[in-house]
């Protein structure tokens, strides 16, 4: 078996040789690892981290001539993946590959084709002191998406805007996908949902960084993922 491993990158020169060293450290046991790089026009020196790390020649490289989007860089890395099953890897170090082997559990047993990281489990609210919540409105932005989510598509989620989703090839590759920005998200999720894909939650945790630290998504795309989501249902 084969888990291809889509890792859209934008300016993330700082961070993508870490990620891709704790890819390729990981251990899946007798599942093959195809790690899709899909450089979405970065301006920084992102492209030259990738091509002079010693892991270039067991990398898919993709680089999109100007940037589009995350869900375009996505779609990029599904079309060029040939795994029996597909993780998107975000380029930062927010998300940890150590999760990858519990998330991929329930699809190895037979018990899921969707599995969901769920963040917001283990996520607390916190607006003060030495462990303040990092960014609190993308907090209680993403609470309220997932439950704008549950409400429109009358389903359980806890995080619907989670970056780690894992999928069934199959099935990803049966949705139609339009989405050029994080938006992503939100059309794959109402996608799944509306084709009665159940999707499994596995809780993980998080690092969240600093729109300092390169943060990207903004207010505008909370409206976007909004307007996607009552778009779609009706």
């Amino acid at each position: 078996m084969k888990l291809s491993i889509i890792v859209p990158i934008y300016n993330e020169e700082k961070t993508i040789q870490e990620v891709l060293q704790r890819i390729a450290n990981i251990d899946l046991a007798t599942i093959k690892k195809e790690i899709i790089i899909v450089d979405d026009g970065s301006t920084d020196s992102s492209k030259f981290k990738v091509q002079s790390s010693k892991l270039f020649k067991k990398i898919k490289f993709i680089a999109h001539q100007k940037n589009l989007g995350k869900g375009a860089a996505i779609r990029t890395g599904i079309a060029h993946s040939t795994g029996d099953l597909v993780i998107i890897q975000d380029a930062d170090l927010e998300y940890d590959p150590s999760y990858y082997m519990p998330l991929l559990r329930p699809i190895m047993q037979n018990k899921a084709s969707v599995v969901y990281g769920t963040r917001l489990l283990t996520y607390p609210l916190r607006l003060w002191g030495k462990n303040k919540t990092v960014l609190p409105v993308h907090l209680i932005a993403n609470k309220f998406l997932t439950l704008l989510t549950n409400i429109l598509y009358r389903s359980r989620l806890t995080d619907m805007e989670t970056g780690y989703k894992v999928f069934k090839s199959e099935v990803l590759k049966s949705i139609n996908i339009d989405s050029n920005r994080f938006d992503f998200e939100a059309e794959i999720t109402v996608k799944l949902l509306k084709k009665k894909v159940p999707i499994t939650e596995v809780p993980i945790s998080v690092k969240p960084r600093t729109y300092k630290e390169g943060k990207k998504i903004g207010l505008i795309d909370g409206f976007i993922a909004i307007w996607t989501l009552i778009k779609y249902r009706f």
